[in-house]
């Protein structure tokens, strides 16, 4: 296990100190992206390594072979999108890391499994994310009867309108709105009917 520290530490301080490797000429065409591809021109200052410009990749900038895709922890990283995945998992060499893509649902089903079995994740704090996830379940339910309550509330407001319009319907020739819509209606046919 020191061996192990001691390889991370000295990945950690290659790490440091590696530049961020930029395809040639990138800002003077923007086309180009960031992505290194390595120069091939004759007169390419960068090719031949010139002292002042930018630097290539090389070997010396890898970190150790027995930390390759470690985490910093020292754990072995493994993607987790199911709870089937977490049950082949060596809790003392490896750790999970839960898909970006997983589901609410799911990812509260794998940390609670991942919990229960003393699985490390790596990149969520377990406790803290299930809390969350809980909590947004408990907002939604209570949203639900909310607005059920509101709706309920909006139906009688309604009915109440409702009665109170068709009071006022009555109007005081003693002519309902049915009677004055008939009329309007005869008015218009007469209107349409009426020869140019």
């Amino acid at each position: 296990m020191t061996e192990l520290k001691t390889l991370l530490e000295v990945r950690n301080e290659i790490k440091g100190r590696k530049p961020i490797f930029i395809r040639q000429d990138n800002p003077k065409r923007m086309k180009l992206n960031y992505k290194w591809r390595k120069p091939k021109g004759i007169h390419s200052k960068i090719r031949h390594r010139f002292k002042g410009r930018r630097k290539m990749p090389s070997p010396g900038y890898k970190s150790p072979a027995k930390v390759k895709d470690m985490h910093s922890s020292g754990l072995e990283m493994i993607n987790v999108s199911s709870v089937e995945d977490i049950k082949a998992i060596k809790k003392e060499t490896q750790g999970i890391i839960v898909s970006k893509s997983t589901g609410a649902k799911k990812r509260l089903e794998i940390l609670r499994k991942a919990k229960e079995l003393n699985i490390n994740v790596l990149n969520l704090n377990a406790g803290e994310h299930i809390k969350k996830i809980e909590d947004m379940k408990s907002s939604k339910k209570k949203t639900a009867k909310e607005s059920k309550k509101e709706e309920l509330k909006k139906e009688e407001a309604k009915k109440e309108t409702k009665g109170k319009e068709s009071k006022s319907d009555e109007i005081s020739d003693g002519k309902t709105a049915e009677d004055k819509k008939e009329l309007e209606k005869k008015e218009r046919d007469r209107l349409l009917t009426k020869k140019v």
